[in-house]
């Protein structure tokens, strides 16, 4: 019998994949849920069961949290990558991991096939494919969702008439978590104009006040949080929970999609948008005016290759050794004052901190240089607009 892998992940559109693969097509599906940090054991569990039931002829669950932070939110972070000016890509960086997991799972079980539940009209169908044809061009790739472009009811009607009789009733606002960000999508996202109500977002206000956190980084990494050191990994889990009751991190990101239409999604990144906002700060005072310029650039090209899910393009390893050579001097304390709603960058200790140094202060006085000197320098350094300004007898009015 033909083997096909299903990226499974418990929904309906999976379900509806397994039971269409299995009855329709004559395939034993075995299925896999690739888990970057947004299921609960329980969950894991339930999804599994719901899977056998289904018909999946072995199931697996690979949860691959810390694989997914050296892989990818390492270098999100050395990026200080932010689509838009405002995403964290928290949902567009988990689903390229998902994709390679799981065509790395279809290779080893032998599968001729390998399917994914995307419809036509997204993101997510463009990482998948990109990631399954790059990494095994010789399995092929299943789209049933796509390409028979069905309506949700009827998935619904066939998986009823094969004796499925789960409870799919859509939820008001479809929710996603993972280990950098959840996004939340509702009928307000289909419009330009609405905003997602408060009630719409996973977490909800807790604490009032201010409350002082710590991030402690060396070379670029979080590797502690207030005066607890303990890896990367746990310390965005903990920080998203302490953030979390402050109810820190809405947003709604508005960008176009690879598929070149507009799209529009909530999104709540507590944890992400402070580690970013306070590791850009620290490299503020620790690294050199050109070191930040080219980061800017590369960061910015680096997180919209990821987004489109051109992550296994040579380029991007180029990419990511650059990101990481910038950060060996990236070294100190970030304090963030937690309030309802937002946050603020108190301020940086750090051994490699530019500006306490014995050179001058901004504004005030100079240490390391006179005043010729200073008369001196402005004079050369206006030499090439003063001969244009002269050659061509501009007068500036």
């Amino acid at each position: 019998m033909k083997k096909v892998v299903l990226a499974y992940s418990g929904g309906l559109d999976t379900s509806y994949c397994l039971k269409y693969l299995k009855n329709e097509k004559g395939y034993e599906v075995h299925t896999v849920l690739v888990d970057t940090g947004g299921f609960s054991a329980e969950e894991l569990t339930a999804i599994e069961k719901r899977a056998y039931e289904l018909g999946s002829a072995q199931h697996a669950n690979l949860t691959i949290v810390d694989k997914y932070y050296d892989k990818a939110i390492k270098y999100l972070i050395f990026g200080n990558v932010l689509k838009n000016n405002t995403y964290p890509l928290s949902v567009s960086a988990e689903r390229v991991f998902q994709a390679i997991e799981a065509i790395k799972y279809a290779k080893k079980v032998g599968a001729s096939a390998i399917a994914h539940g995307s419809t036509g009209a997204g993101n997510d169908q463009i990482r998948f494919d990109l990631i399954f044809q790059t990494i095994a061009p010789e399995i092929e790739i299943i789209t049933p969702i796509r390409d028979l472009k069905l309506s949700r009811q009827e998935e619904v009607d066939y998986l009823s008439q094969n004796g499925v009789h789960y409870s799919w009733e859509k939820a008001q606002y479809s929710i996603n978590k993972g280990l950098w960000g959840t996004s939340v999508g509702g009928k307000e996202t289909l419009t330009s104009g609405q905003p997602l109500p408060s009630e719409a977002y996973p977490s909800q206000l807790q604490k009032d006040g201010e409350e002082k956190v710590t991030l402690h980084f060396e070379q670029g990494e979080l590797v502690g949080l207030n005066g607890k050191t303990d890896k990367p990994s746990n310390n965005i889990v903990a920080l998203e929970k302490l953030a979390n009751a402050y109810a820190i991190g809405r947003d709604i990101h508005v960008g176009d999609t690879i598929i070149g239409i507009k799209g529009r999604v909530g999104f709540e990144a507590a944890a992400p948008l402070i580690i970013i906002k306070a590791h850009h700060l620290l490299e503020k005072h620790t690294l050199g005016k050109w070191q930040q310029y080219w980061k800017e650039q590369l960061g910015n090209w680096y997180g919209m290759l990821f987004h489109e899910g051109q992550f296994l393009d040579p380029v991007m390893r180029n990419i990511e050794t650059f990101l990481q050579d910038t950060q060996k001097t990236v070294n100190g304390t970030v304090t963030v004052s937690l309030k309802p709603y937002h946050f603020s960058l108190d301020g940086i200790e750090s051994e490699n901190d530019l500006m306490n140094t014995g050179f001058g202060q901004y504004g005030e006085m100079n240490n390391a240089w006179t005043s010729e000197d200073a008369k001196g320098f402005i004079k050369i350094l206006g030499n090439a607009q003063n001969i244009f300004s002269s050659v061509n007898k501009l007068d500036h009015d």
